[in-house]
Order: structure tokens, then sequence, then C-alpha cells
């Protein structure tokens, strides 16, 4: 069965998208990551925030956030990109970084774009015309790096 893409407003998620998305991303960043933070940060609900989730039989299988422009310096934020374990290697990660940068394009035209790598993924973002803007830090004992795509023409 095919995916099922949606991009939502914050106040167009249900109960149960919101849960999906929680569960996924704790699921993956705190348990399997073996990382304890404060996963729910606050974000999710304000602004302009928009969520990027991807579905099959019920399943979310892909997610990431998209954070209010207007709350980040004029830059769309990407954020909490990630992929449900049982469905890596089948390059949905493409699939969704290329709906993310469509959707920021749509509701956010002419927009620079900025997002947190984990630092071995910096040449993955960079298909996608991010480049790196920050040194190397530590975010939650994972080497991160900050990374933006300008705006067209840029």
């Amino acid at each position: 069965m095919t995916l099922s893409w949606h991009t939502k407003h914050h106040r167009e998620l249900d109960t149960h998208e919101l849960y999906a998305l929680l569960e996924l991303r704790t699921r993956v960043f705190v348990v399997e990551q073996n990382c304890p933070y404060q996963e729910v940060d606050g974000q999710d609900l304000v602004g302009d925030t928009c969520h990027l989730l991807a579905w099959r039989d019920g399943q979310l299988l892909a997610y990431l956030r998209l954070l209010d422009p207007a709350r980040h310096d004029g830059e769309v934020v990407i954020g909490r990109v990630v992929i449900a374990p049982e469905a890596r290697g089948d390059g949905l990660g493409h699939t969704l970084m290329e709906h993310a940068l469509q959707a920021c394009a749509a509701r956010w035209p002419g927009l620079p774009v900025y997002l947190s790598a984990q630092a071995h993924l910096q040449r993955y973002y960079g298909r996608y015309g991010f480049v790196a803007v920050t040194e190397e830090y530590l975010e939650d004992d994972i080497p991160h790096i900050g990374m933006r795509r300008g705006p067209p023409g840029c």
C-alpha cells in the first residue's frame, strides 16, 4: 500500500495524530538513541508551526515539523526528522525531505530553511542544497551542525 502524506497546521492535528507523532519521536530520539531529554519541548502547538506526516495502514512511518519562521528570525526551521525503524532503508527519508521542501516553498515562499543536523548527515542534507553555517556542537551528547538552505537564487 502507498503512503498517505499530510502537511497539517498544528490546529488541524487530531488527538490520534498528535499521540502518534509524539510516540514515534520518543521511541526513536529518547529510547532508541538512548538520549533522555525533554522531547515535548513546547514548540509543537505554537504560532504557524506545521507537521508533515506519512502514514501507511494507520501507522505513522515518517515525520518532521516545520517551525514558524516568525518565531525563528524569518527562517523556517525543520526539526524532529524521523523515520520509523521498520520503514528505514527504502529511501523514505529522501521522500520526506522532498515533501518538506515543497511544503516550505508553498507555505513560506522565498524564506530560507534551517535545520540542526546530526553531523554525520551533513552530506545527506547537502544533496538538498543545505550548507553548514555553524561549527559542530554537541546536542544531547550527539554531534550536530547547523545547516541552511537559502531562498532560490542564493
